[in-house]
């Protein structure tokens, strides 16, 4: 009887708390044709943004994904995904331009759909925080109380929280 009453608990405090949702698959194509699929990265955390190469926050989130990088290596993929009215070429500046390190993915609008298909609006940048089991554990969309999640610190202690305890820091990349 206790152990049933745990688990019930357990459940109420996981719906309290809202639900998890499982991250919905993708396999998407970069500039060069490469094609990135979302189950291969199980066991990292994965950043996702939906972006436009045109959005000013999004431009100026760029730094911010480079630090992440910088900071967690290996232990976090950072993925960026673009719609129509992007192509291959305003893709390509912008990653020149920005000195973008990750992959830039081009989405026809279905991906976004389905991260998005509850809402009511689309705002740019628009980030999820996917966990290494591929469960969608915080979404962040651009506005004054997200700012420093955009542009200062406040991205890093969601992602420490993702990570398991006690992981050491990853290894610098190499320039």
């Amino acid at each position: 009887m206790r152990k049933i009453l745990a688990t019930l608990l357990c459940a109420t405090a996981l719906f309290a708390a809202g639900a998890l949702r499982r991250a919905p698959g993708f396999t998407l194509p970069d500039l060069k044709g490469q094609m990135y699929d979302l189950f291969d990265y199980r066991g990292k955390v994965v950043i996702l943004v939906f972006m436009q190469t045109t959005c000013s926050h999004c431009a100026a989130f760029a730094p911010t994904l480079s630090q992440v990088e910088q900071k967690y290596g290996s232990k976090v993929a950072v993925l960026a995904v673009v719609n129509p009215p992007d192509d291959q070429g305003k893709v390509s500046a912008y990653v020149s331009g920005h000195k973008v390190g990750h992959p830039v993915l081009f989405d026809c609008g279905q991906v976004a759909y389905s991260y998005v298909q509850q809402k009511t609006s689309f705002e740019l940048p628009l980030v999820f925080l996917i966990d290494a089991r591929g469960m969608i554990r915080n979404e962040f969309a651009y506005g004054p109380l997200t700012h420093d999640i955009f542009e200062g610190k406040g991205l890093m202690p969601e992602i420490d929280r993702l990570l398991p305890a006690g992981a050491p820091p990853a290894p610098p990349k190499k320039k």
